[in-house]
């Protein structure tokens, strides 16, 4: 069925199933590629996308829920204060070992920014929970996020 939805502020329009996953639209058909596919069940986080700001498990999330909402992808995520924030302090803290989940990291951290400026480590702690790094770089993504708290003034 043919629908439009908006992402990284542009109207697109696809032909695809009301039910097929957004994760599926942005990689084969959109050929947007930043957002990974790791165990389809939403428990790793690899496939995060913001829907509206908040960060969305793209695997579970059906195209036809989508709606008028605004999906930011690891692409574009750049081009928010947050995302840009959050990706230079990946850099500063060299947080990428392997790279396969850290768009979603990426997406989970700056919505988290976004949303919350100044997070406690319990707030950390529950918006990265379901982000799974196989490479064990947990330490290095919490010393970014802190890092661009204390940069927005103060930290957890």
């Amino acid at each position: 069925m043919a629908t439009t939805i908006k992402v990284n502020g542009v109207d697109r329009a696809v032909d695809v199933d009301d039910d097929t996953p957004l994760l599926w639209v942005l990689r084969d058909v959109l050929g947007m590629t930043g957002t990974k596919f790791g165990c389809g069940v939403a428990l790793c986080g690899a496939c995060t996308v913001h829907v509206d700001g908040i960060a969305t498990r793209s695997c579970i999330t059906p195209v036809d829920s989508i709606g008028a909402s605004e999906i930011t992808t690891i692409e574009a995520i750049g081009a928010t204060a947050a995302g840009a924030s959050i990706q230079k302090a990946w850099l500063d803290r060299e947080v990428v070992q392997c790279g396969y989940c850290q768009s979603g990291q990426i997406m989970s951290a700056s919505a988290l920014i976004a949303s919350n400026p100044h997070p406690t480590d319990a707030d950390i702690d529950e918006a990265m929970s379901g982000n799974i790094c196989r490479c064990g770089t947990y330490v290095r993504i919490r010393e970014a996020i802190k890092q661009v708290a204390q940069s927005n003034g103060q930290g957890g």
